[in-house]
Formats: C-alpha cells, sequence, structure tokens
C-alpha cells in the first residue's frame, strides 16, 4: 500500500462497502450513484476520521504520547472518534469544544455527539463561539506536561500531512473497488470542511494518474481556508507518500460553494432534502452538517444536466449521522 511505511494502528473496519443506489439513482434520472460508506468505519458509530485516526494514534504513540487533545464544535464528530480512538489505545482524551454554532434547539447543547463523548470518557471544557482553539489546545498541552505527562496535539478535523494519510489509503482502495466491479466513475463527490479529508483523496489519486476527479462541497459558506488547509496539506501528504514533486493544485483543487448555507452547522433546505430523499429511497442516513450538504451539491449538478444517464458517480459517506438528534426542529 501507499502508506506502508507510515505507522498506523488498526481502528476501521476495512475496506468500507461501495454501495450502488438503485433506487434514489432511478428517481432522479441520471448516472448511477455509488456511495462509498465511511460511515460505516466502525468507531463509536464511524465516520471519516476514523481512517485518519489509524494514523495520527500511531503517531502519538510513536511519540511517547499519554494523552491526546483536540478541538470541535460541540457537535463535532471528529471529537467523538478521537475519544473512541483514545479509549481503544488507552490514552486520556481531552477535548476542546467551541459554541461555534448559533442553533437554537435545546437538544443541540446536551444530545448528539456531546453524550457520546461523555460517554467515551473523554475531560471534556466548553469554550464561547470565537474562542482561539489551536492556543487553547496548546496551553493545555503545556498544563499536562507541567504535570509529568506527554500530551499530543491532533488538529482540528485530524487535518493535517499525517491525517491525510487515511485518505490517501482510502482512495486507492476506492480505485481497486471499481477495478473490480468494472466502474469508471465520471466523479467522486463529498462534503469537504477542514480540508484533510479532500487532501488525502487527491494526494492519493495523483499517484493512481488522476483515474477521475475529486469534487469537494463545501459546507461552510466560505470556501478559502478550506482550500488554503489544501493546498497546505497536500504537499507534505505526497512527500509521505514517497513522491517529492511540485504540486499544481490545478486541476486536482475543486471546492464547490454554494450548497454551505449560511455558515457551519446550520441545517439548509436542500440538505434537508438531500436526508429525506436518501433515507426514503435507500435506507441510509446522512447528516445536517457535512454529508447531507455535500449530497445537496451532487443532486443539484446531476438536475442541471452535468451528467448522463450511462455514467456513474461516486459519494463519500464521510458519517455524522449521529448528530442529527441535535436538530429535533429540523425533522420534526
Amino acid at each position: 500500500m501507499l502508506t506502508e511505511f507510515n505507522p498506523s494502528v488498526p481502528l476501521a473496519f476495512l475496506p468500507t462497502p461501495l454501495q450502488p443506489l438503485n433506487r434514489l439513482s432511478k428517481k432522479l434520472g441520471g448516472p448511477l450513484i455509488y456511495m462509498k460508506r465511511d460511515d460505516c468505519t466502525g468507531l463509536a458509530g464511524g465516520g471519516n476520521k476514523t481512517r485518519k485516526l489509524e494514523f495520527l494514534i500511531a503517531d502519538a504513540l510513536d511519540k511517547g504520547a499519554d494523552c491526546v487533545i483536540t478541538a470541535g464544535g460541540l457537535q463535532s464528530n471528529h471529537v467523538r472518534q478521537t475519544a473512541a480512538a483514545a479509549a481503544r489505545y488507552g490514552l486520556d482524551c481531552h477535548l476542546i469544544l467551541v459554541r461555534n454554532v448559533a442553533w437554537d434547539d435545546p437538544a443541540y447543547q446536551t444530545s448528539g455527539n456531546i453524550v457520546l463523548d461523555h460517554l467515551l470518557g473523554a475531560k471534556t471544557s466548553i469554550h464561547p463561539a470565537g474562542a482561539d482553539r489551536d492556543q487553547i489546545m496548546e496551553n493545555l498541552a503545556q498544563e499536562l506536561i507541567g504535570k509529568g505527562q506527554s500530551p499530543y496535539i491532533i488538529p482540528v478535523g485530524g487535518s493535517n500531512a499525517v491525517g491525510a494519510l487515511g485518505y490517501a489509503s482510502a482512495a486507492i482502495e476506492i480505485f481497486e473497488q471499481c477495478r473490480n466491479l468494472k466502474v469508471s466513475p465520471s466523479a467522486l463527490y463529498h462534503a469537504t470542511s477542514s480540508g484533510g479529508t479532500q487532501a488525502g483523496l487527491i494526494a492519493g489519486l495523483i499517484t493512481a494518474k488522476r483515474p477521475f476527479p475529486v469534487i469537494g462541497i463545501e459546507v461552510d459558506g466560505k470556501a478559502g481556508p478550506v482550500t488554503e488547509a489544501i493546498e497546505s496539506i497536500v504537499p507534505r501528504a505526497l512527500e509521505k507518500l514517497g513522491r517529492f514533486e511540485i504540486w499544481n493544485p490545478d486541476p486536482d483543487l475543486n471546492v464547490i460553494t454554494g450548497y454551505g448555507g449560511e455558515n457551519y452547522g446550520i441545517p439548509t433546505s436542500s440538505g434537508k432534502e438531500a436526508l429525506e430523499l436518501v433515507a426514503r429511497t435507500e435506507g441510509i442516513l446522512l447528516d445536517p452538517v457535512y454529508s447531507g450538504k455535500g449530497f445537496a451539491g451532487l443532486i443539484d449538478h446531476i438536475r442541471q444536466g452535468k451528467f448522463t444517464k450511462d455514467e456513474s458517480v461516486i459519494f463519500l459517506h464521510t458519517g455524522g449521522a449521529q448528530a442529527i438528534g441535535a436538530y429535533p426542529s429540523v425533522f420534526s
């Protein structure tokens, strides 16, 4: 594998299925949609961060860490999976949670992922909107060092070159599944936010001679930060894969705006439609923050006629259904 010279630990159930969505594809009247089921990675409900954590936890253990620190919003899927990975390997876990979503449902404060964080034994602290998560993590790390511990900071979303290795590996897994199924997809769509998943996919598919493009549907309402993150991570991920080359973001970097709504974590009407459509045709749960908005972008592109009925596309399901309970008013 591409990543054989980079340490990893087992966390995910791999390979995850590449599932044809026959009823949904027929209803939309467009290409055959295959869903890469990374909601089925298995760790505390699954999700895309599990693949990243296989490399991040290995790096933490390699550096002698006895605890990990990471950050996210109150309903972060990343922090849930980090707490589970830490529990699996006997590491203390500290979560910096920031109130970065202006959502009024009382359930948002008390249900969904935040319940699971506590169940998994993580130590959480909650901070007001706008708090500097990176600085808070660094301050906590210094405090823990002063107490004789050896902390390891995992960035928001697990999005750095180490974490991206999880999706470089996933890209080859998807490519091999397509080859075995004799499928030649026109594109791979997914929800993109902190950039690490998309960067890893790009790096992996570059090594496979770019068999199909990666289309990231931006879910935060602004493309600048995710584009900058991807541009920073891809070259370093390629180096870890043994490819020392100058990377030109064109034509690999495709971040599509217009589906993220007003801000991160705020559901959209098109995202709600996508959740209901996928649930009611295929029995699969998306989420209102990431995969719902990402799938809404794919639906719109199909309706615009960007693909013919004879083509096929892949949608990478990054997980997140555990947060649906934090948005009861959206589905009541």
